[in-house]
C-alpha cells in the first residue's frame, strides 16, 4: 500500500521518485490526497492519513539514505503573528532579565492566553484592568493545577512590570496579581526506597535494543539524579570517553556541570550506543526513539513512559512514579548514606541551600538516631 500512494504521488506531480522530492511535504501531500479522494470519490480523511502515512515514512527513507528532502512540515501555514508588544517583552526578559529561551517560552505561551482572554472581552493587552487581571485568574483555577495557576501568575506579574518599565502603563499592579502561592516544601520529596530502585533496573530486559536504551537512560538517572530534561537533552559530545567525563547541561538555566563516568554507566551506554541505539538517525541526542523517525526521546512523557513501563515489570506500585521519581530517590539515598549537602546541591545543580535541605525531611536512615525517647507520663 505504500509503494501504491508513492507511485500515485510522483505519477500526479509528473517527477520520478529521484528528482522530485523537492515536493515531498505534508502540505502537497495533503492537498495530493483530498483531489485523489476527490477523483475516486473514497472519504477525504481516510485518503489523508493512507497518504501521508505512505509519504511520511518514504520522506524519512530517502532521509535515512542520504537523499535531500524538506523537512516534512516545512510547508505548514506559518505560525499566527505575535504582536510586537509580545515580542518586545521576551527580548526585555532576554536581554535584561536574563531569562533562559526556556522560561521565555512559557512566559510568552502565559501572555497569548492572556491576550486571547481580553479579545473575548474586547479590550488590549496595554489598557486591561485589574478586574481582568482577577477573572483570568480566576478561568485558570477552573482549568489547570494549584501550581500551573501560580506559574501564569507570575508570568502575568512579569508582563505587567514589563508594561509599567517600558512605559506603556502608568500605573504598576503587578503586586495585584492574586494568584495561588506554592510554599517551599509543603510537602515531601517522591523518593522511592533504594531497593525498589535497584529492583526497577533489574527488571529491564537488556536481551532487546529497547531494553538496552531504557536500561541506560535509568541508570543514567539513578546515578547521578538526572532529571527528564537533562538526560533527553544529553548529545553524543557530551560523553568524553578519553577523559571519563560526563557534561550535563540544566534546562533551565543552561549551566553545565561535569561529572565522572562511572564504570557501569559506561558500559550500559558503550552496549545500548554499539547494540541498541539506530546507526542510521541524524540525531545527535544519545537517547532516541527505536522506531522510525528515530527522532529524540520528544520530553518528559517519554521518559515518565519507560519508568512506569519497568516499574509495573517490577511490580513497584507507588502512586508517584513520575519522571523525576529516580532524582529524588538519588537525593534521597545520598543524603542518607552521609553524602554532604553541598556535594549533593552541586550535582544536582541546585543554588540554594534550601532546594537541597528538603531530602533531609525524608533521609530517615540519618534522622533516627537524632530522635529523641518518648518520655514517660507516670
Amino acid at each position: 500500500m505504500y509503494v501504491r500512494w508513492i507511485r500515485r504521488f510522483y505519477g500526479r506531480h509528473g517527477a520520478s521518485a529521484d528528482d522530485g522530492h523537492a515536493r515531498l511535504h505534508r502540505a502537497t501531500a495533503r492537498a495530493f490526497a483530498r483531489a485523489y479522494a476527490r477523483g475516486q470519490r473514497i472519504g477525504a480523511r481516510e485518503a489523508q492519513a493512507a497518504a501521508c502515512g505512505a509519504l511520511h515514512a518514504w520522506s524519512m527513507a530517502v532521509a535515512a539514505l542520504g537523499g535531500t528532502v524538506p523537512p516534512w512540515a516545512s510547508m505548514e501555514r506559518a505560525p499566527a503573528r505575535i504582536d510586537p508588544v509580545v515580542r518586545a517583552f521576551a527580548q526585555y526578559q532576554r536581554e535584561q532579565r536574563g531569562l533562559t529561551e526556556r522560561s521565555i517560552t512559557g512566559q510568552v505561551r502565559h501572555v497569548l492566553a492572556w491576550r486571547a482572554f481580553l479579545r473575548r472581552r474586547h479590550r488590549r493587552l496595554t489598557d486591561a484592568a485589574l478586574q481582568h487581571v482577577d477573572a483570568f485568574i480566576v478561568a485558570c483555577t477552573r482549568r489547570y493545577a494549584r501550581a500551573t495557576v501560580a506559574d501564569i501568575g507570575s508570568s502575568l506579574r512579569a508582563w505587567l512590570r514589563f508594561l509599567h518599565a517600558s512605559g506603556r502603563r502608568r500605573a504598576d499592579f503587578s503586586g495585584s496579581v492574586a494568584a495561588p502561592i506554592l510554599r517551599r516544601g509543603r510537602r515531601p520529596p517522591r523518593a522511592l526506597p533504594w531497593a525498589d530502585v535497584r529492583r526497577l533496573l533489574g527488571a529491564v530486559d537488556q536481551s532487546t535494543r529497547v531494553g538496552r536504551r531504557d536500561f541506560a537512560l535509568l541508570l543514567l538517572m539513578a546515578t547521578y539524579g538526572l532529571g527528564a530534561g537533562e538526560v533527553i537533552g544529553l548529545t553524543l559530545e557530551d560523553i568524553d570517553w578519553r577523559t571519563g567525563t560526563l557534561r550535563v547541561t540544566r534546562p533551565k538555566t543552561a549551566a553545565s556541570v561535569v561529572l565522572p563516568l562511572l564504570p557501569p554507566v559506561a558500559r550500559a551506554l558503550v552496549r545500548y550506543l554499539r547494540q541498541g541505539r539506530p546507526a542510521v538517525t541524524s540525531h545527535r541526542q544519545v537517547f532516541v526513539r527505536m522506531r522510525a523517525p528515530y527522532q529524540a526521546l520528544s520530553g518528559a512523557s517519554a521518559v515518565r513512559h519507560v519508568v512506569v513501563t519497568h516499574a509495573r515489570a517490577a511490580g513497584l506500585s507507588a502512586p508517584y512514579l513520575g519522571s523525576h521519581v529516580l532524582r529524588h530517590s538519588h537525593a534521597t539515598q545520598q543524603i542518607n548514606v552521609g553524602a554532604p549537602v553541598r556535594v549533593v546541591a552541586d550535582i544536582l545543580g541546585h543554588q540554594r541551600p534550601e532546594s537541597t535541605s528538603t531530602y533531609a525531611r525524608v533521609a530517615l536512615d540519618r534522622l533516627r538516631p537524632l530522635a529523641l525517647p518518648v518520655p514517660s507520663w507516670r
